[in-house]
Order: C-alpha cells, then structure tokens, then sequence
C-alpha cells in the first residue's frame, strides 16, 4: 500500500514539473484537450498553474473545468455561486449559469433557481420551460398562456418542455384543437418525427395512423390518388393535406391538378387552407398563376412567409395592388422589415396614385428607409432622386483612442484568442468587451481591429454604429493592388469584386465555408480546379487555393466567366456565384425584370441576401474606388441593378429537386 501511495506521488510531482515547464501557451492548448477529453484530474493541475502563471487566458481553463463538472454533477451550488462572482465580467459567464440553471431545475431546487434566473441574459428554451415548470409546481404565477404561446411556435422543443405540456393537458387548458393546431404547424414546416410526437397526445390518434404520415411524405401523389384513410376524420384531413403539400414541393403542377380534384371534399377553411399551402410552393416556384391561387386560399390564416411570398409573387406579376393587399396583410412585427416597408411604399405610389394622402405616406415611408444602411435603404434613397456617393467619414479615432481600447483586458483576450485559432471565443469575447460601447468606441475598436489585420471584426464593429460612422472602416479595401490588377485583366468591376468578397469572406484569407469553400473568395476546390484548367496551369494542387494572389485570380476569372453566361447582367451572375449559373437563368421570368423584383423573388433566403449585400456593397465601393478627376459620374444603386431580360418563356423552378 505504501509503495502505491509513493508511485502516485511520483507521479503527480512529476506531472506537476512537466506542466510547469510549459510554456503558457502550451500549458494552455493541453487544458483545452483535458477538458475535450472529460480529464477532471488534469484539468485542475492545469487550471491551477495557468492561474499562478497569471497568463491571460487563465479564466478559460477554469471555465472548462466549471463545466465539466457540471456536466459530471461533480460540483457543489456554493462553487458554481463563486465562479460566477469572480467571473462575473467574462462573456462565458451567462453560459455557465444556463448550465447551473438546468441542474437546479431538474433537480426542482426552485429557490436557488429563480435567484439566478433574474439574472440570466441568454435565450434558452431549456431553461424557459424550467422557469414555467417551476412556476406551476409552486403555483406562484399564471404561466398558461406563455406556455401556449411556446406550445404554438413552429420549432422542435426541448424535452424540459414536455413536463409543462402534460401539466396542461392534464389540467385541460391544453385542448384537443391545440395540439391539433400544433401538429398542422409541425407538419407543414417539415419536422415530421416532431409531429408525431405531438399527434401521440390525441386518444384518436394511434401506431397505424402515424405509419400513414410516412406514406404521405415518401409518395404524396399516391397518397391522394388512393386515400388510405377516410377524409371525414380529423386525421385524414390533416394527413391528405399533409400530402398536398409534400407534392407541392416537390412537384407543383401535379399539386394543383390533384388538388382541384380533392378540394371538393373538403370544408371552407380546410380548402382554403390547402390553396394557401399550393400558393406559396407555387409562388416559390415562380408559377405564373401563384398569385391567382393565393386567391383561392381566402380566409386562410396566412403565416409570415406565405404573405412574403404572396408580395413576390405579385411583383414577378407587377400585381401591384396585391403587393399592397398582402403588406396590409402582414403583423406589424414583420412590416417592420425594410423589404416590406420599402414594397409598400412603392405598391401605394401605383396604386394611390391619385391620392395626396397616401403618396404622402410613402413618402414618410421612403424618407425614414433612406436614413437606414442596408439594401432597401439605398433603394429608397434612389427613389427619393439622391445618389449615394462616397460617404462622409464622420468620425476618425485617435492614436490614443484607439490604444485606450488596445488595453483593455477583453480586447487583449480577444486577441490572443485569434492567435491561438479560437475564433468562435476570440469573437464572443471582443463583443463582450465592446457590448455597452458608443459609437466613437465602436470606431476606435474598429481601427484597432482593422490594424491587426482582423476585417471582419472591424467591419462588423463598424457595422454597429448607430449615428457617427466611418465608411472606411465599414468598407475597407486591403490587397487593393491584387484586386486591381486581377479585376483588369479579366475587365470586370473592380467594386463588384470587392463587394463579393466583402461578403464572402470579410477579407479573411483562411475563411472556409461548411461545403468546403475557401479563401477571400470563398472558391470551391471543384471550382478552383476548373480555372486551373481553363487557365493552363498543370502544376496547380489543391492547397493553392489558400495563396492570396491565385484566390483572387481565380475568383475573378470565375466571375467574367459568369458574366458572360449572363450576357453582362452582374445581378444574375452575382446569384450565379452563390447558387450556380443554371439556377441564376431559371429564376428570371418570360418577361423583363426589374433587377430589385428579381433579387427579391430568388427562392433561396441566402442568394437572395446573397445578391442583395454584394451589389449594395459594389454601391459602396464604386465612388471610393474611382481615380481622381476620372470624370466618371456616380450612378445609383438601380441603375447599377438594372433590369434582368426575360427568358421568353415561363419557367416553373422545381424548389425541392435542387
């Protein structure tokens, strides 16, 4: 026994001097593997003497450690209560508490748990549903109708939610036409195996009818063909029109012809609900007839993105009075949202033409978008007759300015972690430490970014200022040389092509993408290997694609090459560049487009703001990229847009076969 206790002291004294001798970063990176590797022994050594060491990252280690052992429930309530005190300046902080919190609320420890959940910041439905079960239990708060709230919400919840659903089905306040709501809305988002779950509350409901679903999703068409089950109950309604729009998605006009056929079966708001589900997939799908089946869905209770695509739809149609009708239509949450604030103005010039009032309206409308610094905004200074020049900088921090921010401790712990390559933290951290700044703080600490060569924080951090701004740090323009002469030599718009990587990339040269895409231009390998091709390079390998001057190279080729698929459109061969050249030409319509109306139309949410921020950004970029006394004029943001040619023929773009 005394020979063991001897070799574990050995041992530890040894473990101790060797991890003494690390250097702090060192020492560092083997803490950050304890912790992956659930190593609460070495963690602790590790913990203790990056501590001693004072070195900066210090408080992760110990953070690591504090959530390991909340994950092994190895801690005592007092410890994680410490932790929070000493930490209490840290980004980490709150995470740790959603963690303490889910501990104490399964425990049903409520006391403690209600003391710290005032003082949680971090949306957390997890946490939510313990807040609501602990209030049921102790009866301290009505807490029904935020549940039902949480109940009706289109997304899968976590299993702490379950306990405050069974409470209130019990109780009655969850009825049987709840979850039959809630099952219709899981359904049609597309989260079966949740729907299921919900469908199992219904005493109607069994194994067998559950099984039918997965018929109606794997072979919609035969499902409605040949109705496994009888369109008089409930489930059958639900599931067949389930059915209608999983064959909507996947095949539009074979929906609509098998649904005039079923729709007669069917009650008033049941059949209106169907059409609405056939015109967004026909919307979605550019169907020439969307709009006029959105008609065909009166009374249905519109969601906000089958009312989004209904404005679309009618825009493709230049239905102006239904873009109108359809904006009226919208919550006022979502009518805050510049597209539809900006749409609205426009339908109410067309359609009010006649009427002082309400072209005062849009005016109001168009006046207050102009003053806000996005796509829509820049749109709406168009129509109000400016063009969007060089911006003023308003505000350019000082030497000293800039090196107050270089010395705060966030800012430093920021820093060293994009050192070591923790960017998720190293971010997390500089928006900790620049969360209550104002704006010439903003600018300072975007200088300060912008120095060290970190763009996507500068530009971010500029991004977020509310008055005073500095569109040079919003618009940066390193490897200006590369870009010029590579934009040249293919005779492409040298601001298009600092607005594309601007939005790749943010100008950081080992960005990558979850599909593979790398560099400033965020170039797929397949990609980057065509171009070599094309360009004769034999030696290229893949690694090349990371060298800044091939990146940009290349990128570049890439995009005269689609340029000239779009025979010179930039907006199309900008939505090329994200979603491919064939699904760029299938989205334009028989007739000519205004640019904006096919920007706004394109069925992916991320080409669409894709197109948006990258010619916004050209806008941007044009007047501070001209030569001095060019003679070149300014011109506006539709004008750079301007109008997509018609294909001459209607194309119906088939949404779930992409």
């Amino acid at each position: 026994m005394n020979n063991i206790r001897l070799f574990i002291v050995l041992v530890t004294i040894t473990f101790s001097s060797q991890t003494f001798a690390l250097s702090d970063e060192a020492l560092f990176q083997r803490a950050r593997a304890s912790y992956a590797a659930k190593n609460e022994f070495a963690l602790v050594e590790e913990a203790s003497q990056l501590k001693d060491q004072q070195y900066l990252l210090a408080p992760y280690a110990d953070y690591w450690l504090m959530l390991l052992r909340l994950q092994q429930n190895t801690v005592r309530d007092e410890e994680v209560q410490n932790f929070l005190a000493q930490y209490i300046d840290m980004p980490f902080t709150d995470r740790v508490r959603g963690e303490w919190l889910k501990k104490l609320g399964k425990e049903q420890n409520w006391a403690p748990f209600f003391d710290e959940y005032a003082l949680f910041k971090r949306e957390d439905i997890a946490v939510l549903c313990y807040a609501l079960q602990g209030h049921q239990l102790l009866g301290d708060a009505e807490v029904t109708a935020q549940a039902k709230t949480l109940w009706l919400t289109p997304s899968e919840l976590p299993s702490q939610c379950t306990p405050v659903f069974d409470a209130l089905q019990a109780s009655g306040a969850l009825t049987n036409e709840d979850i039959w709501s809630r099952f219709r809305l899981i359904l049609h988002v597309g989260k079966l195996g949740v729907a299921k779950g919900v469908a199992a509350r219904l005493a109607s409901v069994d194994a067998t009818h559950l099984k039918l679903l997965d018929r109606a999703y794997q072979s919609p068409q035969a499902f409605l063909d040949k109705p496994p089950v009888s369109l008089k109950s409930r489930f059958g309604i639900e599931a067949s029109l389930y059915a209608v729009d999983r064959l909507a998605r996947n095949n539009i006009q074979s929906a609509i012809v098998t649904y005039k056929k079923v729709q007669n079966l069917l009650e008033a708001e049941q059949r209106a609900f169907g059409w609405g589900r056939v015109a967004y997939h026909a919307a979605r799908s550019h169907h020439p007839q969307a709009v006029s089946y959105y008609y065909l869905a009166e009374g249905a209770a519109l969601d906000e993105e089958q009312l989004a695509w209904k404005v679309r739809a009618a825009l493709r149609d230049q239905d102006w009075p239904t873009v109108l009708d359809a904006v009226n239509a919208m919550q006022p949450k979502q009518l805050e949202q510049g597209a539809w604030r900006y749409w609205k103005a426009r339908a109410i010039k067309v359609v009010e033409a006649n009427n002082p009032e309400k072209n005062a309206e849009a005016g109001e409308l168009l006046s207050k978008l102009s003053t806000e610094r996005h796509f829509y905004g820049w749109l709406a200074l168009d129509d109000m007759g400016s063009v969007l020049s060089n911006p003023s900088v308003d505000f350019v921090p000082t030497d000293a300015e800039v090196n107050a921010i270089a010395n705060l401790a966030g800012i430093k712990r920021a820093l060293e972690l994009q050192r070591l390559d923790m960017r998720m933290e190293a971010k997390a951290e500089w928006a900790w430490a620049i969360r209550s700044f104002a704006d010439t703080e903003l600018l300072a600490a975007a200088e300060y970014a912008q120095r060290k060569k970190w763009y996507d924080v500068a530009i971010s951090t500029a991004d977020n200022t509310k008055v005073t701004h500095n569109f040079n740090l919003r618009y940066p323009t390193p490897y200006r040389e590369m870009f010029r002469t590579s934009s040249r030599e293919v005779d492409i718009d040298e601001a298009w092509v600092y607005g594309i990587t601007r939005q790749e990339s943010r100008f950081m040269h080992y960005a990558k993408s979850g599909v593979g895409a790398s560099g400033l231009m965020q170039l797929m390998p397949a990609t980057a290997k065509w171009v070599a091709q094309r360009k004769g390079l034999r030696s290229y390998n893949n690694s090349m694609i990371h060298d800044l001057t091939t990146n940009i190279d290349f990128g570049t080729y890439y995009m005269r090459y689609a340029l000239d698929l779009m025979n010179g459109n930039a907006v199309m061969a900008t939505a090329g560049y994200n979603a491919g050249p064939s699904r760029a030409k299938k989205w334009m319509a028989a007739k000519p487009l205004e640019a904006a109306i096919y920007i706004e139309s394109i069925p992916f949410l991320e080409t669409r703001q894709y197109v948006q921020k990258v010619m916004a950004n050209a806008q941007m970029y044009a007047p501070r990229l001209l030569e001095k006394n060019s003679g070149v004029k300014i011109q506006t943001l539709k004008a750079r847009l301007g109008i997509v040619p018609g294909s001459g023929q209607s194309v119906v773009y088939d949404e779930e076969n992409e």
